[in-house]
């Protein structure tokens, strides 16, 4: 099986690739699986047409249904959190990983993407890496001084459970969503902390409008470019071999790099 961690900081676009690269994936015959690990809970909306029950909501019932099929027979399912300033979020992400396991979930599963917030440093969300659930993490990033920060605290917590555990990283997405930003910035960033640009997410008006008719754009529009971008980068990370342990950079050589382009 593929398990792969999307990482990033919120907004940043990880269910929007995460949704396509899994519509993508299916679409050459995988059996696919998205489990969502943000208390938003919207990680697989867009596979599903809607929101569906979280595991946290659902927990205690063993006979409630978890685990839904989405587009192109994508396996969703929600960790969920509580109400927002109620709880811990990350017990969201502890709750649906045991109760994943102990359902069997996965099992026959190709690939599995979970679709991490990274930018709160909380013990559930950094479950799966020290917990060994995924084996290659990307994270997703534009090119801007916050998402590299970001980036660079998850390049922390990799090089830390990597030591005692499989995971790795296995690069960047670089999301393009504005024209401002310099992509090459993101290049420069993969290229300090020992990675690479895996693949990128063109600037589409296709993605919001996908998004707000609660589709993927590979359901929505096929045939578009940013479509046969999606499909790209799925491919590149199918086929992707380059795992490493990154060397994350001190705060000030973030900011450096990203004052001095």
């Amino acid at each position: 099986m593929k398990r792969i961690c999307i990482y990033g900081k919120g907004g940043i676009g990880k269910s929007t690739a995460a949704a396509n690269v899994a519509a993508a994936l299916a679409e050459s015959g995988l059996k696919v699986a998205v489990v969502g690990c943000d208390p938003k809970a919207d990680s697989t909306r867009c596979l599903m047409g809607r929101r569906i029950p979280t595991v946290l909501g659902q927990r205690g019932d063993p006979e409630t249904e978890i685990a839904f099929l989405g587009y192109g027979g994508v396996l969703c399912i929600e960790s969920g959190g509580p109400e927002p300033g109620t709880g811990c979020a990350g017990r969201g992400i502890i709750a649906a990983m045991q109760e994943i396991r102990s359902r069997k979930l996965l099992e026959g599963v190709d690939a599995v993407l979970y679709d991490v917030l990274g930018d709160v440093v909380c013990g559930g969300f950094s479950m799966p890496l020290r917990e060994g659930i995924a084996d290659e993490v990307y994270l997703v990033t534009t090119a801007d001084f916050m998402s590299l920060y970001a980036a660079n605290n998850i390049c922390r917590g990799i090089a830390k459970y990597a030591a005692d555990g499989p995971v790795r990283l296995a690069g960047l997405i670089c999301n393009q969503r504005s024209s401002l930003l310099n992509p090459e910035l993101v290049e420069r960033f993969a290229e300090k902390i020992q990675s690479r640009v895996i693949g990128k997410i063109p600037m589409s008006a296709a993605i919001g409008r996908a998004e707000l008719a609660g589709r993927t754009v590979l359901e929505a529009e096929p045939e578009s470019g940013i479509s046969q971008s999606f499909r790209r980068l799925a491919r590149a990370m199918l086929e992707n071999t380059l795992r490493t342990v990154p060397r994350p950079l001190t705060d000030q050589e973030v900011e450096d790099l990203c004052r001095f382009p």
